[in-house]
């Protein structure tokens, strides 16, 4: 087993958020009839959660206890890997059915990361009941033999509600955002964060497939093959080239063993994602999902009964495998979290607005060791300013919160993470270098993102 160390996140129950909230939104107590035991016991929780996402705190915490939050998961998750996985032009198919994007390059057959995006509207989320999934639907429902046809219509059956779950998830997930917006305004002064918030009227919603290795040997084997022209794209025939070259792969998969090694890239490989910052006010997340194909099951007896029924695993070594840097004690820190509960993690922005009373997260995604045909899921919110916020670094520190791009030898690091400080200064680009007094949102995105990939970014060629 990997050793690490290890953070636990703090947990804040959904009830209370909701009633922190509400009482942070109106301006007064939580209830004047409220006994006095539970008046003290949400002042306790709301201390907690500030100096959790402050300066002395990791910067993320976790949200549990929330209605429907397994069935929201499970409705879209499994859905992550069927696209990344799927034929260019089924898959291009698919997202233009629902309106999704991507801004990975989806035809590189040796991504990391497949990701499937979506603007959602603040006014849609508001006057939606996202606790309540629109749509349900049960895991492993096909039946073990079909015929090509009857194959086709539950292959595009599955994904006919891509769009509505995907949704159901965002609205949810930004209303926890907002919710703790509001909560977090109270402690620091007028409503700067939520107010940042609905005035971009947007989010952005991610679904991320995490590519195993076998994921990625087949996505080679898929890039030999030719695929279908433009004008077969929407075509029956093409329909059945995409389930065949699927079944295709599948059946061709029994020589991969639990033998492949990850690489000899040294530690970029032992990563799903690059150390780095989330430069808007709020990240939400799904807890993540492992899924192993059913297909490497020795209970495997078609290919039919596989299509739709990758299996979900428990924890690797219990873990989520989402790692944080805490400047405050110098650790790199293994995150632990429960399968049902969403994670909230403070990006830049909300740092730079709150004058340093909240702190961002330094963060990345590892692979887990020894688990190599095992991928991961996850749903993202990213919750940002609006393009033409303008950032005032008047009274801000840039440097309070002690980050890896500020560490050198002369802060007295142990020599180990001393190293590991220095590889990372190599890849995130410290703040100073990204935001200037004066700079639109719009413009720091920009500047971070052009630093980090772009060109000659840090991270162009990882």
């Amino acid at each position: 087993m990997e050793q690490m160390q290890v953070l636990e996140l703090y947990e804040v129950h959904y009830a209370d958020l909701m009633l922190l909230s509400s009482s942070s939104a109106s301006n007064h107590s939580v209830s004047l009839s409220s006994p006095e035991e539970e008046l003290a016991r949400l002042q306790t929780i709301r201390t907690t959660i500030i100096e959790t996402l402050g300066p002395k705190g990791p910067g993320l915490l976790s949200i549990v206890g929330v209605p429907n939050a397994l069935l929201l998961r499970r409705n879209l998750l499994p859905l992550a890997r069927k696209l990344a996985l799927l034929d260019h032009e089924c898959r291009k198919r698919l997202l233009k059915e629902h309106n999704l994007g991507s801004d990975v390059p989806l035809k590189n057959p040796d991504r990391n990361v497949s990701s499937f995006a979506m603007q959602l509207k603040y006014v849609e989320a508001l006057k939606s009941a996202p606790i309540k999934p629109s749509h349900e639907v049960r895991l492993n429902l096909e039946p073990t033999h079909l015929d090509v046809d009857e194959v086709r219509k539950f292959h595009e059956d599955e994904f006919k509600n891509l769009g509505d779950f995907f949704k159901d998830l965002g609205y949810f997930m930004m209303e926890l955002g907002l919710r703790l917006a509001q909560m977090c305004d109270e402690f620091i002064g007028g409503q700067e964060l939520e107010r940042s918030l609905l005035e971009s009227g947007t989010a952005k919603g991610r679904l991320i497939h995490y590519h195993s290795i076998l994921d990625k040997l087949l996505m080679r084997e898929t890039g030999r093959r030719k695929g279908p022209t433009k004008k077969q794209a929407n075509s029956k025939k093409n329909q059945e080239h995409c389930l065949r070259s699927e079944q295709k792969q599948l059946q061709g998969s029994n020589f991969v063993t639990n033998g492949i090694k990850v690489g000899s890239r040294g530690n970029d490989m032992d990563l799903w994602q690059q150390w780095h910052y989330d430069y808007g006010i709020f990240t939400v997340l799904t807890a993540p999902m492992f899924l192993l194909p059913s297909y490497l099951s020795e209970n495997m007896v078609t290919y039919q009964s596989s299509l739709s029924s990758d299996q979900e695993c428990p924890y690797p070594n219990g873990y989520s495998y989402l790692q944080i840097f805490d400047p405050n004690n110098n650790n790199v820190l293994m995150v632990k979290t429960s399968p049902e509960s969403f994670i909230i993690q403070v990006g830049e922005s909300a740092d730079i607005l709150s004058k340093g009373k909240l702190r961002s997260t330094l963060h990345c995604v590892r692979r887990p060791l020894k688990f190599e045909n095992l991928s991961r899921e996850t749903f993202v919110v990213f919750l940002q300013p609006a393009w033409s916020k303008t950032f005032s670094i008047t009274d801000y520190n840039m440097e309070h919160g002690v980050s890896v791009g500020n560490l050198s030898e002369g802060n007295g690091i142990k020599h180990g993470l001393n190293e590991f400080t220095q590889d990372i200064h190599k890849i995130v680009p410290p703040l100073s270098s990204r935001l200037k007094d004066g700079m639109t949102f719009a413009e720091f995105s920009r500047e971070t993102t052009k630093q980090y990939y772009g060109g000659k970014g840090l991270q162009s060629n990882g």
